[in-house]
């Protein structure tokens, strides 16, 4: 399954691993791809909705996470 953006790609390996890390990658990635702010904040209210691991696959069904 393809992410919903796949030309957003955020690297999380070889990174610090804490959840604020994540998310500011996913929203910086996102910023330089100019994905509208309205969808960046849709990204950032269901990534943040429940655990770390929901963290993670939020972003993987979002964004092309390497």
């Amino acid at each position: 399954m393809s992410p919903k953006y796949p030309n957003v790609i955020v690297k999380l390996c070889d990174h610090d691993g804490n959840a604020f890390a994540v998310m500011g990658r996913c929203r910086q990635a996102a910023r330089q791809a100019d994905l509208p702010e309205d969808v960046i904040a849709t990204f950032m209210a269901e990534a943040i909705a429940d655990d770390y691991d929901h963290l993670l696959q939020t972003a993987m069904l979002w964004f092309n996470c390497v």
